[in-house]
């Protein structure tokens, strides 16, 4: 049952939480000062949400998760938890959570209040409704971001909210694009009646176009990187972008992007060379 939970919980999933992490290096440049005890407590009380998130997903989905290939395995699903425990194990989750963001401070608490707001909304049919739902998972990631510029005390670049924004929608449509790839029906996930490959094959390309272009545009206007050196991260990033693009449509994956990401090694370097690149322009390296 430990290892049911814990499975549950879905850790491996935490690495999505790099985006409470993404205002860090811009503030620290700014001459922002970082609480380690505070961001760590913050970090983990996202961390908790998620997992209080994911198991109420799962709870919710079980019958739809029983006829798909591969979440028919996930633990409630499989049998392996309970629906009762499932649920008295996120409102568990989720009241550590919100308790961490009490500890922490400032609008924490609030922000981890609208990230479980969300998936209520998410779980109470807006994951049904084609368009609807990809927003509201791109959302997620959105609030990731305000609360690591909420950690450092910094308040969110317009580029910056809308780079991860558009970014967060890019990965969600690739999601439904791999969904309808698969041949993934109706019963399986309802929002797919609104969804073609043609569509979803335009918005991925409008999505990636506009986050590479804010992300280039918040580099530019930031005014914490060193004169001249404020586009080094930027090929990085389009490398990241192109290269998930390609992979999507060449072959047909693109459903679990961290998955992608921590399997493919040219993602790994990718990521690694714009931590290189962006500590240089900004003066670090």
């Amino acid at each position: 049952m430990i290892t049911a939970l814990i499975r549950l919980a879905r850790p491996r999933d935490w690495v999505k939480n790099v985006f409470v992490l993404a205002p860090l290096p811009f503030a620290l440049a700014d001459g922002a000062v970082v609480d380690p005890l505070r961001f760590a407590l913050g970090f983990a009380a996202i961390s908790l949400a998620g997992s209080a998130v994911y198991a109420l997903n799962d709870v919710r989905d079980v019958e739809l998760d029983r006829a798909h290939p591969h979440k028919r395995n996930r633990p409630v699903a499989a049998g392996l938890v309970p629906i009762g425990v499932a649920l008295g194990f996120s409102a568990a989750l989720a009241v550590a959570a919100l308790s961490l963001g009490v500890a922490v401070g400032g609008t924490v608490t609030l922000l981890l209040g609208f990230y479980l707001a969300k998936d209520v909304i998410y779980n109470a049919g807006g994951k049904h409704l084609p368009l609807v739902d990809v927003f509201l998972i791109s959302a997620g990631f959105l609030i990731r971001v305000l609360l690591g510029c909420a950690l450092v005390h910094v308040t969110p670049s317009n580029w910056l909210l809308l780079c991860t924004a558009t970014l967060a929608l890019f990965l969600a449509l690739t999601k439904r694009r791999a969904d309808v790839v698969l041949g993934m029906g109706t019963e399986q996930r309802p929002s797919l009646q609104g969804y073609n490959l043609d569509f979803l094959n335009h918005a991925t390309a409008i999505t990636a176009g506009i986050a590479l272009l804010s992300y280039a545009l918040y580099s530019i206007e930031g005014g914490f990187f060193v004169k001249g050196r404020e586009l080094a991260s930027l090929p990085f990033v389009a490398f990241c972008i192109l290269n998930y693009l390609r992979v999507a449509h060449l072959e047909g994956r693109g459903g679990d992007p961290m998955a992608l990401a921590l399997r493919d090694p040219s993602f790994s370097v990718a990521a690694a060379g714009w931590l290189a690149a962006t500590g240089w322009s900004l003066g670090m390296l």
